[in-house]
């Protein structure tokens, strides 16, 4: 069984057990470490498909959070010609990295 969910603007397909990288959630409590997801966009199950429009209402999927992890780093260099003018600058995105639970329909 797999599930697209959307999360932080993006579309994830997930599977029950997998873990995955995804942008920074805010968990409700300090000690929680578990969250449900309930934009779900698709669910299939062997030849079964159950999409949304755009949600699908009552599908739900079960994050813990395993550990928040930094991206790699990304660098962008400005520059402008004949002025003397070149800039690096850069970051690292925050990511939660997740196990997925159960799927829910």
């Amino acid at each position: 069984m797999f599930a697209v969910i959307r999360s932080g603007g993006k579309q994830y397909k997930v599977t029950e057990g997998e873990t995955l990288d995804i942008e920074l959630v805010d968990f409700p409590a300090e000690g929680e470490k578990k969250i449900t997801i309930s934009d779900v966009l698709l669910v299939g199950n062997g030849d079964k498909f159950s999409v949304g429009n755009p949600l699908l209402s009552g599908a739900t999927v079960g994050l813990e959070l395993v550990e928040e992890v930094k991206a790699k780093k990304v660098i962008a260099y400005k520059y402008r010609r004949r002025e003397g003018y070149h800039r690096t600058v850069g970051h690292r995105q925050k990511l939660s990295r997740v196990k997925v639970g159960k799927i829910k329909i």
